[in-house]
């Protein structure tokens, strides 16, 4: 048995049982990869997979058993990997984050730029996508970290690590009815078409909840991932824009009225996400420490060493009433 068989049935079982994908992905060719199967199977004297012809079928049930250890093997196998470039150059190595166009555009130039200050010979790769793909990147070892503001949670294979709150603002143009208003409310805002995040971004659960909670029935005009692409379709006076208080720049944004709605919407908070029991390097505890400066490393090995995903959500729960508001 070797590790690289293990690593071509793992990613054979991510990329759907298509092995003609699994083969480009770990730049191998398919006979290969087929091949190697096979020689596993002999070796173990069982079928991981059940075939229909030469295509994979499905997972058999001793696969999947097999599977599930090979999951955990390879992770300590990286963590193996993880050690042995923390010693012998701690200052060297990769650092893949996974998060939102959010979070990409708003909340990490600075975190980022003090970061390759400190260790300029680490690699950053940055994935953009939404909240339970940046999740299923971090759970699957595609990113170390994953930040996001909504459905990381329901990744059990994560540790969940609160960074900040924050709330929303309503952008109008300077003429708009609403720019002269000093303290906005639901129906207010109700009665005018709006313009958002799509469902599942950025706090859009919240914003939701908060109508709901009225009885309101709001206009949602049109919905973007993207804080940007919202400002554009508010400065052609489509509706009324509600984004992140941290996508609005006083200056870049100076032709637009920015309408405190933190009295109307539950603040949202957004998380740092690693796999449980990932070895952190140094630079990985330092990155959590530059993005979210009340994690320390005796803070996030306690949560870590949390088996029950429950109990584990339950000690991250006791400190977002204290993590910083932006």
């Amino acid at each position: 048995m070797k590790i690289r068989q293990l690593r071509y049935i793992d990613e054979v079982v991510r990329r759907g049982l298509n092995v003609t994908a699994a083969a480009e992905a770990l730049y191998t060719s398919q006979p290969g990869v087929s091949k190697q199967i096979r020689l596993l199977e002999e070796e173990l004297g069982l079928d991981i997979f059940q075939r229909h012809g030469k295509h994979l079928a499905q997972v058999t049930p001793a696969g999947q058993r097999i599977l599930d250890y090979t999951a955990r093997l390879l992770a300590e196998a990286d963590n193996i990997t993880k050690v042995a470039g923390e010693f012998r150059d701690a200052n060297r190595g990769d650092l893949a984050i996974a998060t939102t166009h959010t979070q990409a555009r708003y909340a990490l130039p600075k975190v980022i730029q003090a970061f390759k200050q400190r260790y300029p010979l680490v690699s950053l790769y940055m994935h953009q996508g939404a909240p339970p793909q940046v999740a299923h990147m971090a759970a699957e070892g595609q990113a170390d970290f994953a930040i996001a503001t909504e459905a990381i949670e329901h990744q059990h294979r994560l540790v969940m690590l609160p960074c900040y709150r924050w709330n929303r603002c309503a952008l109008v143009k300077r003429d708009h009815p609403l720019a002269a208003s000093s303290r906005l409310d639901l129906r207010a805002l109700a009665q005018h078409p709006l313009i958002t995040y799509t469902q599942g971004f950025t706090g859009r659960a919240k914003l939701d909840q908060a109508f709901a909670s009225q009885g309101l029935h709001p206009n949602v005009l049109l919905t973007a991932v993207d804080a940007d692409v919202i400002k554009t379709y508010v400065r052609l006076d489509l509706g009324v824009g509600i984004v992140a208080s941290i996508a609005y720049d006083a200056s870049d944004d100076a032709d637009l009225v920015a309408l405190p709605v933190d009295h109307l919407f539950e603040p949202s908070t957004t998380h740092i996400g690693f796999r449980r029991g990932m070895f952190l390097r140094g630079y990985m505890t330092e990155f959590i420490g530059l993005f979210a400066p009340h994690l320390d490393r005796s803070l996030i090995e306690e949560i870590d060493a949390i088996a029950d995903p429950e109990l584990r959500r339950l000690r991250t729960a006791t400190l977002i009433p204290s993590v910083p508001t932006i």
